[in-house]
């Protein structure tokens, strides 16, 4: 009982970013609206009525209405199979080119997932129509439901241009790492939604490990996608136990090895080992419910393969360079999720480890540094992304953090390039530390 909420909330996260729930209800949803008018429209006849002549002229022989729906659907499954064509090769350019990691963007893609859905539902629409066109034993033209399907086989057209039009700007590389950025934003929105304060509180201190905290073992090898935080709180205070978290979301732990580390051996039964384990979402490949790092590895993926030699594409990584700078700017006007949960108040009950800024920054900028120490164009835009990020800093720990960062990429590029080609980062790393000089 313990893991069905979490079990539903994965597989709402899985069937919102796939192509089968939005497709299929969409498919279901059509099909039985054909089934329901074509009946509708034998139990009323006055509704052909409504239908101008000059749109279905033959009205008594249905034949020329199977011809239609019949035409409609094999048609549209062509057309579909077209799609997945386009799709296939998409995914294909997608993981080649960019990096694998991305494919989940594609797929979360509404707008295909709506192509789909529209394509296979016009055909369930068609088929569910067709018995109710019959010669006997009395004959029936559905003259409405025929004309509806004819409207929705002049939608597929459309949708078929505007369809291969989105694909053409989805395999840009701008489209797709701004389509992961904006990701990125929403994940830091829902897990830190309230904006920093000017006075931060400070976390909890001084806290170590108690020489009785015993491990609980974990049964299932995986990346850690999801915790549900609430619930261990409220189970860490009904047993009256300190709870520690040993990995944070988005690290993998093998079976076997220790998930969290609990206090009061004796009031933890295997039974309640199980309770807690059921609060972790394990999966075989990282999502971004709760894993912020997993977007900026998507976007530093992208930048390190432009820069590799084999592809020599500087722009690209000046492009991943920027929505780095956004994404972390919109990190650090956000409060971050607290490591220490008390219940009640001043009771130490959960301690769970998130990622801080320095070690996205570490994710973020560290391996762009040290590959494209021979790269001035993509250096300089370092040091530019140090300046937005400093000037949206909350305070000088920070500041100086980023300044640090930009005097590693300024003796990076020192060794590998001539003086005279480094005279613009010794500029932007001037400006980045002129604000701190000032206020001293």
């Amino acid at each position: 009982m313990e893991r069905i909420p979490l079990l539903f909330r994965s597989a709402m996260y899985a069937l919102r970013g796939g192509f089968l729930i939005r497709p299929f209800v969409i498919a279901v949803l059509l099909g039985i609206a054909g089934a329901v008018m074509s009946s509708v429209e034998e139990t009323l006849p006055a509704i052909d009525l409504w239908i101008p002549e000059t749109l279905f002229p033959s009205r008594a022989d249905p034949q020329v209405a199977q011809a239609i729906l019949t035409s409609i659907a094999t048609s549209i499954m062509t057309v579909v199979s077209i799609v997945f064509a386009i799709l296939l090769m998409t995914l294909t350019l997608a993981s080649t080119q960019f990096s694998p990691r991305i494919l989940i963007s594609f797929v979360r893609d509404r707008t295909t997932q709506w192509t789909l859905g529209v394509f296979l539902g016009t055909f369930s629409f068609c088929i569910a129509a067709l018995p109710a066109a019959r010669s006997l034993p009395h004959p029936f033209v559905p003259v409405a439901t025929t004309s509806v399907a004819m409207v929705l086989a002049l939608v597929c057209v459309g949708w078929l241009i505007f369809f291969i039009h989105h694909i053409s700007q989805a395999i840009s590389v701008n489209h797709i790492v701004d389509r992961i950025a904006q990701e990125i934003e929403f994940v830091i929105d829902e897990f830190m939604p309230y904006p920093r304060t000017k006075f931060p509180l400070p976390e909890a201190s001084g806290i170590n490990d108690a020489a009785d905290d015993v491990p609980v073992l974990n049964r299932q090898s995986g990346y850690i996608r999801y915790l549900d935080v609430g619930r261990l709180l409220h189970l860490a205070r009904a047993y009256g136990i300190r709870v520690r978290v040993e990995r944070r979301v988005g690290q993998f732990v093998p079976a076997g090895a220790p998930l969290l580390r609990v206090s009061r051996a004796e009031r933890v039964t295997a039974e309640r080992s199980a309770h807690f384990l059921a609060l972790f979402d394990l999966g075989p490949t990282r999502t971004m419910q709760q894993d912020v790092e997993f977007g900026v590895i998507q976007l530093v993926d992208i930048a390190l393969r432009a820069i590799s030699p084999a592809v020599n594409d500087p722009s690209t990584a000046i492009t991943c360079i920027d929505q780095l700078s956004r994404v972390l700017i919109r990190w650090i006007g956000r409060a971050p999720p607290p490591s220490y949960l008390f219940g009640p108040p001043h009771v130490l009950r959960v301690v769970i480890p998130w990622i801080t800024l320095d070690g996205l920054l570490d994710t973020a900028f560290e391996q762009i540094r040290h590959y494209s120490a021979a790269d001035i164009a993509v250096s300089l835009r370092l040091l530019r992304a140090f300046n937005d990020i400093a000037s949206a800093a909350p305070n000088e720990e920070v500041r100086i953090n980023l300044i640090e960062r930009a005097q590693r990429v300024v003796d990076g590029c020192a060794a590998r390039l001539p003086d005279y080609a480094i005279h613009g980062l010794r500029d932007r790393l001037a400006a980045l530390e002129r604000p701190l000089s000032s206020d001293r």
